[in-house]
């Protein structure tokens, strides 16, 4: 079980299944090449502080080496991802989504492994706004937090 803390109530949700972990890792390996020096990749289970009665744990998560302590990120991550899982998708897509919106996550990111499909929001003036949607064989092509591309097919090579 996965536990988190949101606005002081713990969720508990079960542990990911095969898509879910096939999808995060091959995104963490793709975004671990591809990074500048500066940035760490990690993946959960990893908290998140956002504040006392909110800790996290984004499936991955991209965050400024200096921001880190051992234990945790007590700041908002350069980039949270959420791959989608029936138990988790609702929590991800709403209140995950707005308490990493509230606390300035720059880039927010949604991967459903049985579609396929990414989903890509960036914070412009306070609120995210949907930059990308692809499907399938559709290439992603972002610049923020850094310039990478891929399928999100890509993600389920296993």
């Amino acid at each position: 079980m996965r536990y988190e803390l949101l606005d002081g109530s713990v969720i508990m949700t079960p542990s990911p299944g095969r898509w879910h972990q096939t999808a995060a890792f091959e995104l963490a390996r793709l975004l671990r090449n591809s990074k500048p020096d500066d940035l760490v990749v990690l993946m959960a289970p990893f908290d998140v502080a956002l504040a006392k009665d909110t800790v996290l744990q984004p499936d991955i998560l991209v965050a400024r080496r200096g921001e880190l302590t051992d234990a945790d990120l007590p700041a908002p991550p350069v980039l949270a991802v959420e791959v989608l899982s029936p138990s988790t998708r609702r929590i991800d897509l709403t209140l995950k989504w707005d308490r990493f919106r509230e606390a300035g996550c720059q880039s927010y990111w949604a991967i459903d492994p049985f579609e396929p499909t990414v989903t890509v929001w960036e914070l412009r003036d306070g609120d995210y706004h949907e930059v990308l949607v692809a499907h399938g064989a559709e290439r992603v092509s972002v610049t923020a937090p850094f310039p990478l591309e891929f399928t999100p097919a890509d993600l389920l090579q296993d």
